[in-house]
């Protein structure tokens, strides 16, 4: 047979990798396999059975986690923290550093167990996820080492709960891992029934370098197992990657229990290529971002937004493409495509794409002979998509791309962000400057330009909206697994006794001043509340202040409405933001002794205190102006072509629940980082000491403040949190108060995975300087890393 004959047709044999020493592996286990708990693996009581998803074939018996062996391996990562914790960074640097090269020396069994248990190709575990693992060790070792300088006001978390998903399962592993150990904490993991192996293959390896019983301990089990690692009171953080469905549930089953959250979720990514860009790349990238891993990857490029003037010949590109690519066996080093995790993750795909179909679409499928055992889907595209269908609206987790045109530029970002998902985003583009702005308006915490499916141990990733919240991986991964010391050790707010209103007497026959009505503050100006109701204002002894107004739900809706609409503020640059915030503080010194006034009058403070309150609130004013145009984002230098620029962006509408106490304190230092960094904030001030945010409207409105940057409105805190907490235009909420407030507000910000910021019922230093700064600036932005082909 002729040469050329293979250059033409691309045709090649097989490659099979070999699989002895895996299946040896199983084998010396006799397929069965109980948890890895303080430093040894247990016998397992109960059980279920894995199967290969090329072959169908039983694979391994797992023991399925009960409340007494998740009980235990709780029992046993607290026990190991504080000793673990207390060694210094270098020591658990060089752990880490010893699990790495363990890594490295085992890559090999790994990456083949890997494709065995999970039906992704050789090629894929080999080269992509087990280095990509032993990279996150390297590079963590290095934040251990570093932490006591890097990190000097903060602490371990505890104890970590992580739940992983089977679609990277050694990769996900590391990803978690490696940042929970680097800084003092120690885990339970759970992997995926589907594919626990390596995470138990990683615990015997663990277990042979050293590392120290109860550090790491690994518990197999399906969702019920998780739900009860989630629910255990010895857990400090959850780590969850998975399932919106599954984050949103987290979500509500941990409020108010103190726990931190981070959840990496679903996504449905655009990937836009513009009409000058290189097409055959950007094919390249098409490939790369839905065919990789079988298109079961949460920021799989899958919805490709297509420039109209190239729509046609790119796709024809693309299907040529498709052609050539291979499904088959994943141990066939020569495949492009394994197999599909499961049956039902297959009989979904199938579903899903019957229904797009049915809506509309044209379907195309690579002419190839699919192997006939095991789950197995070819290489698909639906073009004639709209927007609304079902295929461009809900994440498929298959080998399945969608196609839908578009226009103009700012078009393709209207599409792109048309998505309840914020994951990330790939822009191909040869003009750098064009890529940059779509960059800069997509909603999305990764955005590539000119390539797809990039990741680092360096370089945060994690989403907006319903993809979650939290980052993963650089210094924005570091803070999600340590808490700032200032926060250690409050003490829960005392609950106030109600203050009865005191009857008038005979020495009140006076004259009374001329009443000035406290209204509600929304779009720039004054408003009086829907309800029409009012609240007493009354001193610590029942003299009654003044009235103001009760807001509800209609005066939140109006609020966030015109928050929404002063979007430019988000636009403006960071230096005309601190002219304004220079501004309101020189026209409140301006009346400084009319505020303490006030103070003095609703909280019974002597003067000395109140003056101490509005001096510091001028000064956090000038702080947050200063730290407007400082807080920068960072160039991260992944060992990849290119620069991930870690860019600080606005959160969007926030809402704020002002904490009783310090009533202009309180409003200044929640509202203002919000306000330095381009957001727009729905403020509802202290419940029993409004006054001062009342009073503060009028220096708004002699500031230069944009109408709808910052709204006011006062009344019960819980039903106006509730109402934030389940606006779908609230981006994020900040609640200060009750134990309860806090409960409610995290639970109902699970309508559409809303960031939190809450402080569970206790007390603040609002004088203290760690009531500023960079920790609540990160509450206070999000992190989008956009990776930029830099350097040859």
């Amino acid at each position: 047979m002729s040469i050329a004959k293979y250059f033409d047709d691309m045709s090649y044999g097989l490659s099979p990798e070999s699989d002895t020493e895996a299946r040896a592996w199983l084998a010396r286990h006799d397929h069965s396999f109980g948890h890895f708990i303080a430093g040894s693996f247990t016998t397992p009581d109960h059980s279920f059975q894995t199967f290969e998803p090329a072959t169908g074939k039983p694979l391994a018996h797992l023991a399925r986690g009960t409340a007494a062996e998740v009980d235990a391996a709780v029992t046993a990562a607290r026990k190991a923290q504080s000793p673990w914790a207390k060694l210094t960074g270098h020591a658990r640097a060089r752990h880490l550093y010893a699990l790495a090269r363990m890594i490295q020396r085992h890559a090999r069994l790994i990456a083949v167990v890997e494709a065995i248990d999970n039906g992704k190709p050789i090629r894929e575990t080999r080269d992509i996820d087990v280095p990509l693992a032993a990279r996150h060790f390297t590079h963590h070792a290095g934040w251990a080492q570093l932490q006591a300088t890097a990190f000097p006001d903060h602490a371990p978390l505890g104890v970590v709960g992580q739940i992983i998903p089977w679609n990277f399962p050694f990769l996900m592993l590391a990803w978690k891992l490696a940042p929970a150990l680097a800084l003092g904490n120690t885990v339970v993991l759970k992997p995926a029934e589907y594919t626990s192996l390596t995470a138990l293959l990683f615990a015997e390896l663990a277990q042979a370098a050293g590392l120290p019983a109860g550090v790491i301990n690994i518990v197999t089990g399906e969702g019920d197992t998780g739900a009860l690692l989630v629910d255990h009171p010895g857990i400090d953080k959850i780590a969850f990657t998975g399932s919106t469905e599954v984050g949103r549930l987290i979500r509500q089953r941990i409020a108010g229990t103190g726990k931190s959250l981070t959840l990496e979720l679903g996504g449905k990514s655009p990937f836009i290529v513009f009409d000058d860009a290189d097409l055959d790349g950007a094919v390249e990238g098409v490939v790369d971002a839905i065919w990789f891993n079988q298109g079961q990857v949460c920021c799989a490029g899958s919805r490709l937004l297509l420039q109209e003037g190239i729509a046609e010949d790119f796709i024809r590109r693309l299907k040529r493409r498709m052609d050539n690519l291979r499904v088959g066996s994943p141990l066939d080093k020569s495949i492009d495509m394994g197999a599909i995790v499961a049956p039902v993750q297959l009989d979904r795909i199938r579903a899903l794409v019957a229904q797009g179909v049915a809506e509309g679409a044209t379907l195309y499928q690579a002419a190839m002979d699919l192997p006939t055992n095991g789950c197995f889907y070819p290489p698909t595209l639906l073009t004639g998509v709209q927007p609304a269908h079902i295929v461009a609206q809900e994440e498929i987790f298959g080998p399945v791309a969608v196609t839908i045109t578009f226009r103009t530029p700012d078009e393709s970002v209207q599409l792109a962000n048309h998505s309840r998902y914020g994951l990330s985003a790939s822009i191909w583009s040869e003009s750098i400057s064009l890529a940059l702005q779509v960059a800069a308006k997509v909603e999305a915490g990764v955005v590539w330009v000119n390539a797809t499916n990039l990741f680092d141990a360096a370089v945060g990733f994690g989403g907006r909206k319903e993809s979650g919240f939290g980052r993963e991986g650089g210094r924005e991964g570091a803070y999600e697994y340590l808490k700032p010391k200032a926060m250690l050790g409050r003490k829960l707010r005392p609950a106030q006794p109600p203050i009865t209103a005191r009857s008038a007497s005979i020495a009140d026959f006076v004259a009374p001043t001329i009443d000035r009505t406290a209204k509600l503050f929304i779009a720039g100006k004054q408003a009086r509340p829907d309800g029409n109701y009012s609240r007493p204002v009354l001193t610590p002894r029942g003299a009654l202040i003044a009235e103001v107004g009760e807001g509800n739900r209609k005066d939140i809706r109006n609020a966030v409405s015109a928050a929404r609409k002063a979007e430019a503020w988000a636009n403006a640059t960071a230096h005309n933001r601190a002219q304004v915030l220079y501004y309101i503080a020189e026209n409140l010194s301006a009346r400084a002794t009319e505020f303490a006034s006030r103070i003095s009058a609703m909280t019974g403070q002597g003067a000395a205190k109140a003056d101490a309150e509005v001096a510091a609130s001028i000064e956090r004013l000038f702080s947050y102006a200063a730290w407007a145009d400082k807080y920068e984002g960072s160039v991260h230098a992944p060992p990849l072509r290119g620069v991930a620029l870690a860019m600080h962006e606005p959160i969007g509408v926030v809402g704020v629940i002002c904490p009783p106490e310090a009533p202009l304190l309180g409003l200044i230092s929640l509202t203002a980082p919000l306000i330095a960094m381009g957001n727009r904030v729905v403020a509802v001030p202290s419940a029993p000491h409004p006054l001062s945010a009342t009073d503060f409207y009028g220096v708004l409105e002699t500031s230069d403040m944009p109408d709808g940057v910052l709204n006011i409105v006062t009344g019960d805190p819980q039903p106006l949190a509730e109402a934030l907490a389940t606006h779908a235009d609230v981006d994020a909420l900040w609640a200060f108060g009750s134990e309860a407030l806090s409960e409610s507000a995290e639970r109902l910000s699970a309508s559409n995975l809303k960031r939190t910021f809450v402080d569970h019922g206790r007390l603040t230093d609002w004088h203290h300087p760690s009531a500023e700064g960079a920790d609540w600036l990160r509450h206070a932005t999000e992190v989008k890393n956009i990776w930029i082909p830099y350097g040859v």
